[in-house]
């Protein structure tokens, strides 16, 4: 049996880096009792495959990774026992099955995500901002100068920004998150200071992941369906 897990990351847990929480939920799937699978070899390893990184400091609403057990377990149940050893700041939201090479792995399937914004006290710029959002996102093009630890290129983020408006006292995102064209909303947030004439401030902005998508629209086309509603409760 394959699941995918949804989770939510947020307080002080925002700071625990990517590869400290997959072993945190290697431990706890061990504590807890579930069946989980190994590799085989000389070093076996629990077979489990994380969707997008999360940056430390960013908090979430939505993350995901696939789990592979070795027999059939309810899905409420795989909610029970992972929740009752998670520690404060980590919550399992759903578990979903999902079928072997059609649903693909939460990593491959990754194509957008969805992010909230807000302002630091004091960091907000001086300018109004809530009414430019909308022009600068209804820009032909957004060119960037994004640097490598090797190089620097010019791209057009435009493409990229599915969806950018103000929300209540901050901005709503829904990003590129594929591999090939993964937009950071950082990114995103500093070009939109800077085409008003404002220095981005340093740490000035608080973010909240909310969902992860794949894309299962056609050419030329978007249809965003969070990774979750990709697989099926079992009782």
């Amino acid at each position: 049996m394959k699941v995918r897990i949804k989770f939510s990351k947020t307080g002080p847990m925002k700071f625990v880096g990517h590869l400290d929480t997959m072993r945190f939920f290697q431990k706890a799937i061990r504590r807890c009792g579930l069946p989980a699978a190994f590799s085989g070899g000389y070093s076996p390893h629990m077979i489990m495959s994380f969707a997008a990184p999360l940056g430390v400091g960013t908090e979430s609403l939505g993350e995901y990774f696939d789990l592979e057990l070795t027999e059939i377990v309810p899905t409420a149940e795989i909610e029970k026992r992972l929740n009752e050893v998670m520690v404060e700041g980590i919550s399992v939201c759903s578990a979903r099955k999902v079928e072997d090479g059609k649903a693909g792995t939460a990593m491959a399937l990754v194509a957008a995500a969805d992010y909230f914004v807000r302002f630091r006290g004091g960091k907000a710029p001086t300018v109004s901002w809530q009414d430019k959002i909308g022009e600068f996102a209804g820009q032909k093009e957004i060119v960037v100068t994004k640097k490598t630890k090797r190089s620097e290129k010019t791209v057009d983020i435009r493409p990229w920004i599915y969806q950018m408006e103000a929300s209540g006292e901050g901005v709503f995102l829904k990003l590129a998150a594929a591999s090939s064209n993964y937009t950071k909303p950082e990114l995103v947030m500093d070009t939109f200071l800077k085409w008003m004439g404002e220095e981005p401030a340093p740490f000035a902005y608080m973010i909240e992941r909310r969902e992860v998508y794949a894309d299962k629209g056609t050419e030329g086309t978007h249809s965003f369906i969070p990774l979750e509603a990709l697989g099926e409760k079992v009782e």
